[in-house]
């Protein structure tokens, strides 16, 4: 079979294949969860590499121009920081008996997701340039505001055991970084036929590097989610729920801001996204008595995987095209 035929038949199948890649690294993780440590080691590598090529199929001219969206900015804003944090506080009162499911649901819900939401954005034919151009603003809101919900939401004590580095080093390795080899190869291109040889390679790499994600950061995770699996379970209806109400805000917020169909759906998986790989470090540097909070980081994460693999299917149906998109096809779209 030649190279485009397999590319062609891997996006045509990529959500089965998504959906074998989280059973896949299930299973691995529960059959051999001494791999974990080295499964959670190769999350940010492999998470670098899928947004590297993500962002190779954006052209640079367009996030510049993106940026200057302000209403799409302020819909996203609003939207992740005056909306969903009312959802992140009622849901959390149904544990808020327990500090450590409180923190880890807190932590998780109250911080929007500024990485492989750009890739399933760009799946379900979302404006991808636009959301990639708020990256760098929602991360800097949610460093500010996070401690302020915190204090708000589960008191001061907890507050002061939450450190906030991790968000710096998280945007430096995983936007960052791709972004400026991005812009380097696409100058490259230009100019030269390796360059070019470079962004083929990484399109044709996009589901590949889609289902390795989704292997390790399953793998890496779900053994130790299953040894507390009787506590988690108070949490997963919570997520579940969460989805579904976050996807509905995010489309309520856009439609009162009368964006297009590209931005609109931008907008529903930013909402309903959440920053779990980077707040997860943050988790895991809280005293042992809050040994439960990464445990409920993760339980989000696997919750939201099968969720955003069902939205890129679902998304489109519920806001359906109605002109031409701005946006950039990512694989499969």
């Amino acid at each position: 079979m030649s190279t485009s035929r397999v590319l062609a038949w891997w996006d045509k199948h990529q959500i089965p294949l998504y959906l074998a890649a989280i059973a896949v690294g299930a299973l691995a993780g529960l059959a051999a969860p001494q791999a974990a440590p080295g499964l959670e080691a190769a999350i940010n590598p492999v998470l670098a590499l899928l947004l590297f090529a993500t962002f190779l199929a954006v052209p640079m001219g367009e996030i510049g121009r993106a940026f200057r969206d302000v209403r799409f900015l302020a819909t996203v804003l609003v939207a992740n920081f005056a909306l969903v944090p009312l959802l992140a506080y009622g849901l959390s009162r149904f544990v808020a008996d327990d500090r450590a499911l409180l923190l880890g649901l807190l932590l998780v819900l109250l911080t929007p997701c500024i990485d492989y939401v750009i890739v399933f954005t760009g799946l379900a034919g979302g404006a991808q340039a636009r959301l990639l151009a708020a990256a760098p603003v929602l991360m800097l809101v949610q460093m500010l505001l996070l401690p302020v919900y915190l204090f708000l939401f589960a008191g001061a004590d907890v507050l002061a055991m939450v450190e906030i580095t991790p968000f710096a080093e998280a945007f430096a390795v995983l936007i960052a970084a791709p972004l400026a080899a991005a812009a380097l190869v696409q100058a490259l291109a230009r100019r030269h036929r390796a360059g070019q040889i470079i962004e083929e390679i990484m399109a044709g790499a996009m589901v590949p590097l889609m289902m390795a994600t989704l292997a390790v950061v399953v793998g890496s995770q779900i053994a130790a989610v299953g040894a507390q699996a009787t506590v988690l379970a108070r949490l997963l209806p919570l997520y579940a729920a969460f989805v579904v109400l976050a996807v509905t805000v995010g489309r309520l917020a856009a439609r009162t801001a009368r964006l297009d169909v590209a931005a609109t759906r931008a907008v529903m998986f930013s909402c309903a996204t959440r920053n779990s790989l980077v707040v997860l470090p943050l988790a895991l540097a809280l005293p042992p008595a809050l040994g439960l909070a990464p445990l409920a980081v993760v339980t989000q994460t696997l919750v939201e995987l099968v969720a955003m693999v069902t939205l890129v299917r679902l998304v489109p149906k519920l806001v359906p095209d109605a002109a031409p998109s701005d946006t950039t096809p990512a694989a499969g779209c």
